[in-house]
C-alpha cells in the first residue's frame, strides 16, 4: 500500500481525546446493543464475559453495553443487566476488568425501556398513558420522573466503582427519555411536556446529575435519534435543539441514531440506499456542536467508516451487526486484511427474526462456537425464544418484590 494512501485511510485510526480528557485509541466503537446474555437476575454471565473480552481483542477503541437498566421494573428484555445497589458488584467488575482488555474503553448503556418495558416481566409506564394496540402503558407520575436523574446517577457512580470506563445515557429508540423528547407519546401538560425545551428536560437532568455523581474525568455519552421516523413524532429539527442544548452541557460524546421499537415504526434497516443511515443529520448536527460526534447505523464497510470520520461529519463510527459477523474486524481492517463483512440475506423472516438469529450469533461468540456458515434462522428463532422464556423464569422469581407492580 503506498504512503499516499495510507494517508487516507489514518482517521480512522487516529487517537481521539474526548471533552472530560479521556483518549480514545481510534475511531472505532461496538454500538450499543441488547445481546440477551445476563442470566435473569440481571448479572453478567460468563458468556456475555467473554463475548465482551474478544470484541476488546478485536481492536475496538469503544464497546458499549446495552440496555443496562437502572431497576428491574422497567427492563426492555429479561437478559438485561441490572445495576443498582441490590447487585453483586464483584460480578460487574469482573466484566468490567475483561471487556475492558487491550486498552478498549468499556461503557454501560443506561436505560429504561417505559412505555416499551417487557411486559411479562415489568408494568410499562411512558409519559403519557396509551391503550392502544399493542402499545400499554400508564403514565409515569411527577415525583417518579423527577427520580430518575437519581437513578441514573447511582448507576453511573457504580459502574465507575466497578471499573467501567464511561456511560451513555440511552435517549433513543423509543426508550423512555426518548419518549419524553416525542410529542406524538409525550401528551404532558407539566414541566415534562410541551416545548421541546420541557420534553428535553429529563434527559438534561440526567446528565447533570450523572456528571455530578461521577466528577469531571469520566465520560458521559448520549445516544440521541435524528429522528423517530414517526408522522408527528421526534423529528430532526426538535433533535438539533437537542443536540445545541447539549453542546452547552458536560457530555463527551453524542451518539446520533434513529427509528423506534413502537408499534407500526419502520426500522433503519428498511431504509432505502447502502450507505450509513443518518449521515445527512450528522452533518447537519455538525453545525451546532464541537463535540465529538458518533454515528451508528448502516456501517457495512470499511470505506463507508473512512469516509464518515474523514469529511469531519462524525469522529468515530458505531459499528453493530458488522462486529457480530467479525468481532476482530477493527483489526483486520487496520491490518487492510478485510474491507467488509459478509452479511447474511434472509428471505421471508418473520418479525423479529434477524434480531433473534444477530443475538444467538453473540451467544455463539460467548461460547467460542461461532461457526463460519450462518447458522438456521428457525432454529435461532428457537433457541432465542426459548432463552428468553427460561430467564423470563429467571427474572420473576428473583425480582418478585420490584417488578409487575399495579398500574397507577
Amino acid at each position: 500500500m503506498d504512503a499516499k494512501f495510507q494517508l487516507q485511510r489514518a482517521p480512522l485510526f487516529e487517537p481521539l481525546q474526548l471533552p472530560c480528557g479521556v483518549t480514545l485509541s481510534n475511531r472505532i466503537a461496538k454500538s450499543a446493543m441488547s445481546d440477551a446474555l445476563g442470566d435473569g437476575t440481571g448479572h453478567p454471565t460468563p458468556q456475555q464475559i467473554r463475548l465482551y473480552q474478544r470484541w476488546a481483542a478485536g481492536g475496538l477503541a469503544v464497546s458499549i453495553i446495552g440496555e443496562v437498566q437502572l431497576t428491574a421494573g422497567y427492563t426492555e428484555n429479561p437478559g438485561n443487566l441490572v445495576l443498582n445497589e441490590a447487585s453483586d458488584l464483584g460480578r460487574f467488575c469482573e466484566l468490567a476488568r475483561h471487556g475492558g482488555e487491550n486498552g478498549t474503553q468499556l461503557w454501560l448503556q443506561l436505560g429504561h425501556a417505559g412505555a416499551l418495558a417487557y411486559a411479562p416481566t415489568s408494568t410499562p409506564k411512558g409519559p403519557s398513558a396509551f391503550n392502544l394496540p399493542g402499545l400499554r402503558c400508564a403514565e409515569i407520575t411527577r415525583e417518579e420522573t423527577r427520580q430518575l436523574p437519581v437513578q441514573f446517577a447511582r448507576t453511573a457512580r457504580l459502574a465507575q466503582q466497578a471499573g467501567f470506563g464511561g456511560v451513555q445515557i440511552h435517549a433513543a429508540h423509543g426508550f423512555l427519555l426518548g419518549q419524553f423528547l416525542s410529542p406524538l407519546f409525550n401528551k404532558r401538560s407539566d414541566e415534562y411536556g410541551g416545548a421541546i425545551a420541557n420534553r428535553m428536560r429529563p434527559l438534561l437532568e440526567a446528565v447533570e446529575a450523572t456528571r455530578a455523581a461521577v466528577g469531571p474525568n469520566f465520560p458521559i455519552a448520549v445516544k440521541l435519534n435524528s429522528s423517530d421516523e414517526l408522522e408527528g413524532g421526534f423529528d430532526e429539527e426538535d433533535a438539533l435543539k437537542v443536540v445545541a442544548t447539549l453542546h452547552g452541557s458536560s457530555v463527551d460524546l453524542i451518539d446520533i441514531s434513529g427509528g423506534t421499537y413502537f408499534p407500526g415504526a419502520k426500522s433503519a434497516s428498511d431504509r432505502a440506499g447502502r450507505g450509513p443511515y443518518f449521515l445527512e443529520f450528522a452533518r447537519r448536527a455538525r453545525t451546532v456542536t464541537t463535540k465529538p460526534l458518533m454515528l451508528t447505523g448502516g456501517f457495512k464497510t470499511r470505506a463507508q467508516a473512512e469516509d464518515a470520520v474523514a469529511s469531519g461529519a462524525v469522529d468515530i463510527v458505531g459499528l453493530a451487526r458488522a462486529l457480530v459477523l467479525e468481532p476482530s474486524l477493527p483489526m483486520m481492517w487496520k491490518a487492510d486484511r478485510k474491507s467488509e463483512p459478509l452479511f447474511p440475506k434472509f428471505s421471508d423472516a418473520p418479525e423479529g427474526g434477524i434480531t433473534a438469529w444477530y443475538t444467538m450469533r453473540l451467544a455463539e461468540i460467548g461460547a467460542d462456537q461461532e461457526g463460519p456458515a450462518f447458522a438456521d434462522l428457525g432454529q435461532a428463532i428457537r433457541n432465542y425464544e426459548a432463552g428468553n422464556k427460561s430467564r423470563t423464569e429467571a427474572w420473576l422469581r428473583h425480582f418478585c418484590n420490584e417488578t409487575r407492580q399495579p398500574q397507577g
